[in-house]
């Protein structure tokens, strides 16, 4: 058995109690048929973007269950059939699949520097010690340059 997933608009023009029964007969209509049902949402009314066969408003339902593929086309006609619902929609539902955490780069591990006493770490202390004054190149390039 499969998991689909039913989602179906019923007409406005009947009461709240007569939609839910509509969905209540299609839920024994699949059980008939040996299907099982997941879950089941009570219709709620819902106004549409655009009209549906004339009509601005109806109840919204949504029915997830497991049946037969053999079975569906009668579903389907029957649905059709029905002049109280005016759209319906079904689909498989797959289960999802797991993704692959992707794998990120590693920081590069520098020891922390302590605030208290003002200790840095050594590669911060390397680059302190590179600093060379303007006082010094001068001297540098005036022995060699002298030479």
């Amino acid at each position: 058995m499969k998991p689909y997933e039913l989602t179906c608009i019923v007409s406005s023009e009947i009461t709240a109690e007569e939609a839910e029964t509509e969905i209540k007969n299609i839920e024994s209509y699949i059980q008939e048929k040996e299907g099982i049902i997941l879950k089941s949402e009570k219709p709620f009314p819902m106004t549409l973007s655009y009209p549906i066969k004339k009509q601005g408003s109806g109840f919204f339902a949504i029915l997830e269950f497991q049946l037969e593929p053999e079975h569906l086309d009668e579903l389907k006609k029957k649905l059709g059939k029905n002049s109280k619902i005016i759209r319906s929609m079904l689909i498989i539902k797959n289960p999802a699949k797991i993704q692959k955490q992707r794998r990120t780069r590693k920081k590069p591990l520098i020891s922390p520097a302590v605030v208290g006493d003002i200790t840095i770490s050594a590669q911060a202390e390397k680059k302190t010690s590179k600093k060379v004054e303007l006082k010094e190149i001068e001297e540098k390039l005036d022995e060699i340059l002298s030479e």
